[in-house]
């Protein structure tokens, strides 16, 4: 037997919120999803679960909505689409690891920001211009935002 899942019991499976749920199937990337008869709830199945568990993994990677039809698109296409889905992904991977090397950064600018209140708490002049001096070096690798 298959569990019928509101919209609520699938919000709370997946962490999506229930307008994201409304709008994926809005956009295409599930569904149609069967309605109740009188009333014209939203009746998802298993598998609507597991599809959305997945759009939700990719979401929190940073992916868009025209990668998750793509991706879904290659899923649904199996081996002969590997190539692509494997490009797809790796795209990703180089993306996040990307901001992983800028968030890198900035955690390194806060650190010596701090560092040099220390310093100039602790009236050390050396400490201070040494991390000054890193300061500066940081300075051209950070987004325009963060200076």
């Amino acid at each position: 037997m298959t569990s019928i899942l509101s919209i609520q019991d699938v919000s709370r499976r997946c962490g999506l919120s229930e307008p994201t749920l409304r709008y994926y199937e809005e956009v295409g990337l599930i569904g149609p999803v069967e309605r109740e008869g009188r009333s014209g709830h939203r009746r998802y199945h298993e598998q609507d679960v597991e599809t959305l568990q997945m759009l939700a993994c990719l979401r929190a990677m940073g992916v868009g909505i025209e990668d998750m039809r793509t991706y879904q698109a290659n899923r649904a296409r199996g081996h002969a689409s590997a190539g692509e889905q494997r490009d797809l992904l790796l795209r990703h991977a180089q993306r996040i690891k990307a901001e992983i090397v800028t968030l890198g950064i900035h955690m390194d600018y806060l650190q010596q920001k701090a560092a040099l209140w220390d310093a100039r708490e602790r009236g050390d002049d050396a400490a201070e211009a040494r991390v000054q001096a890193h300061i500066h070096d940081l300075l051209p690798h950070l987004a325009p935002v963060a200076r």
